[in-house]
């Protein structure tokens, strides 16, 4: 989903000051967002931030003390049909596994299959289109127990996906997986949203939030600090996305065109907007008659806007 069409598409789901005191904790604190077809909205933070409270109290496990969560009504598509509006679809892929794994993968499919009300030759067909997914088409006899965390991980998410859910949660559906099946995880996320489903992930990873998703949610204490693209955090926390900092032995008497010095003029900065103005930028050197001692260049990511919104590291 492109940012500019993200404020056009009507929600899916909507959370409206959603608080939770969980096990004697505040979890949720007052938790708003929203998301939209098409999406993969990363909601990331800290160990603790309240993630998988937040996904309990979406998917009904757990019951919010106060706030609303509404599931938007959606529209499949039928013109003809003038009650085409059908309640939201949803599937749920817990932090830890949810499958049988003394069954092949074939029965565990059949098994979630028919939970979800598919059946007979609908859910056949369900069957194989998903095992193709999930990239598990030559394991459908295996029992689960033997397959790799990777693999297991693969037919939870495909068992969640049986019914054609509208939204589908996933609470750290990365954790153990080796990178293959990471990789494949993601592909299969992609073209769920492709397709139109509404995919809301949790997670702790910084690469995997500021490299996969359309949107991200920083949460912490209960709290969401922060929400929208990498880009428009970074914005809207730290500024320019990029700087180059030079560092001098002895105070540079010169000034120099974009630097910004510091009061002993050991330290000088530049913020770029792009990585395109470095040549220009570091073309000024020339005008100088002291070599700086060392010379910085970096770009701010998902742990720099942390640290500015909270005042600590994510990995504290």
């Amino acid at each position: 989903m492109t940012e500019s069409s993200a404020t056009t598409v009507p929600p899916v789901l909507t959370l409206h000051n959603v608080r939770k005191t969980y096990r004697g904790r505040e979890a949720l604190k007052g938790i708003s967002l929203e998301l939209r077809p098409g999406e993969l909205l990363g909601f990331f933070g800290p160990n603790g931030a309240g993630k998988t409270t937040m996904i309990r109290c979406i998917s009904g496990l757990l019951k919010p003390d106060s706030g609303t969560i509404t599931r938007h009504p959606f529209d499949h598509g039928d013109d003809d049909d003038p009650d085409n509006d059908e309640p939201i679809r949803l599937g749920l892929v817990p932090q830890n596994l949810a499958v049988y794994p003394d069954l092949t993968v074939q029965q565990n499919l059949e098994v979630f299959g028919r939970l979800e009300g598919v059946s007979g030759k609908a859910l056949k067909h369900r069957i194989n289109e998903v095992l193709e997914w999930a990239a598990l088409k030559d394991r459908t006899r295996s029992l689960t127990k033997t397959l790799s965390g990777g693999m297991q991980r693969r037919l939870n998410i495909a068992c969640s996906v049986l019914h054609d859910p509208d939204i589908l949660l996933l609470d750290e559906p990365t954790v153990g997986v080796d990178p293959q099946s990471r990789e494949r995880i993601y592909e299969m996320m992609q073209q769920l949203t492709a397709d139109g489903a509404a995919v809301l992930l949790t997670t702790h990873q910084l690469e995997e939030v500021e490299t996969r998703c359309d949107r991200i949610v920083v949460m912490d204490h209960g709290t969401i600090v922060a929400d929208g693209t990498l880009s428009e955090l970074v914005s809207r926390t730290i500024g320019q996305p990029h700087r180059v900092i030079l560092k001098f032995d002895r105070p540079c008497s010169k000034p120099l065109a974009a630097f910004a010095f510091d009061e002993p003029r050991t330290t000088a900065t530049c913020s770029l907007a792009s990585m395109k103005e470095l040549p220009q930028v570091l073309s000024v050197l020339k005008q100088l008659d002291q070599e700086p001692s060392r010379i910085d260049v970096r770009s701010y990511g998902l742990q720099d806007v942390f640290l500015e919104l909270t005042g600590r590291s994510l990995r504290e």
